[in-house]
């Protein structure tokens, strides 16, 4: 195999296909990065761990077409730091199975021998299901940051650490939750059947590197399968890049009954301003202690601390509608929600103390909230 290929063109390819790469894999071949040259004058890199696929095509100055196996972070780490040159890449030496045993990495004056690992023992990658429908990238990227941040980061729950992706015609919703917070975002896609209907769940790790890495796209493609259990697979495609993930198994709980149908309290408050005061505030809360927000007459008061503890106060301007409130929230997962809405106002909803608040957002102070996203906010019991 030999071929040329501009470095800034390799080292995107190979960084967006080996960035799933698991640092232990299993057997020692799903640490490579499979590259397939033809003679059409195309490279095609792929890896696979038999959860999560990836792969790209790129244009390449093929001398002699073949296919390599090679250590993925290594390369991408070799090419994001070659000189801005053409890449020439060749294979050298053969192995006790007839393959090539080195790879030949050469930019300028800078020079590589890797090791060539054996293709012939990687894992076939699968076959992504038939398209579903097309979202627009922004749009894409954007809902699932907006609902990935409230799945579950531990073990104890597999299920809880995916994002439910449900369609129903032009309209799809993701949700997740650990328990403590839940997220919703509603929007429309573009799907190949005007009856479409779909209930996937999607490890939120994937699905979030996923939409970064695509997202710059104006378009991405989603493949869902049948089913989300057993083999079920979801597939995502932009431009040349093509990737595949393997659905989680189980039945998700059915949350959606946690949005309160009603709210006796609502308060409308700068985003901006509240994520400052509230980072500055909580500057002085320990590990696991709520900040506490006081919704009065035009004015949001936020305090931490109490006791011989140190304590802090800000106060910010907000708009009231219902009784006044006082209620506490752990200042991360606050933070996370006020971070997602991307509106310049947030608004608050509460029925009690003790009930779980809906925070949303709003173009405008006196605006209309804007429903296609809702973050639940489990409230933090406090003495009184």
């Amino acid at each position: 195999m030999k071929f040329r290929v501009e470095r800034d063109v390799l080292a995107e390819a190979v960084t967006w296909v080996a960035r799933g790469l698991p640092n232990r894999p299993p057997v020692p071949v799903l640490a490579g990065v499979l590259i397939e040259a033809d003679g059409e004058g195309t490279l095609t890199l792929s890896s696979f761990d038999y959860e999560v696929s990836a792969r790209i095509t790129v244009p390449a100055d093929v001398s002699e077409g073949g296919t390599v196996l090679v250590l993925g972070r290594l390369l991408a780490d070799i090419s994001r730091n070659l000189p801005a040159k053409p890449i020439d890449v060749s294979t050298t030496g053969t192995g006790p199975s007839g393959e090539s045993s080195k790879v030949q990495v050469t930019c300028g004056s800078s020079r590589f021998s890797l090791l060539a690992m054996p293709a012939n023992e990687y894992p076939t990658l699968p076959t992504s299901p038939a398209p579903s429908g097309t979202i627009a990238g922004d749009v894409f990227t954007q809902a699932v940051a907006q609902v990935a941040i409230a799945a579950d980061r531990g073990d104890t729950l597999p299920i809880l650490t995916g994002v439910r992706v449900e369609i129903d015609g032009e309209k799809m919703t993701l949700l997740a939750t650990d328990r403590y917070r839940l997220a919703m975002r509603e929007l429309t896609w573009n799907p190949t059947e005007s009856d479409a209907s779909h209930v996937a769940l999607i490890p939120a790790r994937t699905l979030s590197d996923t939409a970064k890495a695509l997202g710059a796209s104006g378009r991405v493609d989603l493949s869902l399968g049948g089913s989300a259990g057993g083999d079920g697979l979801v597939g995502f495609e932009a431009g040349s890049r093509r990737t595949t993930s393997r659905l989680l198994d189980g039945e998700y709980p059915k949350v959606s009954s946690i949005f309160p149908t009603s709210a006796d309290t609502e308060a409308v408050v700068s985003t901006g301003e509240l994520v400052e005061a509230v980072k500055r505030v909580a500057l002085v809360a320990e590990r696991n202690t709520p900040v506490r927000l006081k919704f009065g007459d035009g004015q949001l008061t936020i305090e931490a601390g109490t006791g011989d503890d140190a304590q802090a106060s800000e106060a910010v301007e907000s708009t009231l509608t219902g009784p006044e409130l006082e209620i506490a929230f752990n200042p991360h997962f606050l933070l996370d929600g006020l971070g997602a809405v991307g509106t310049p106002f947030s608004r608050f909803s509460f029925t009690q103390p003790s009930r779980p608040a809906v925070l949303s957002g709003q173009a405008e102070a006196d605006g209309e909230a804007d429903a296609s996203y809702r973050y639940v906010l489990m409230p933090v019991r406090f003495a009184s």
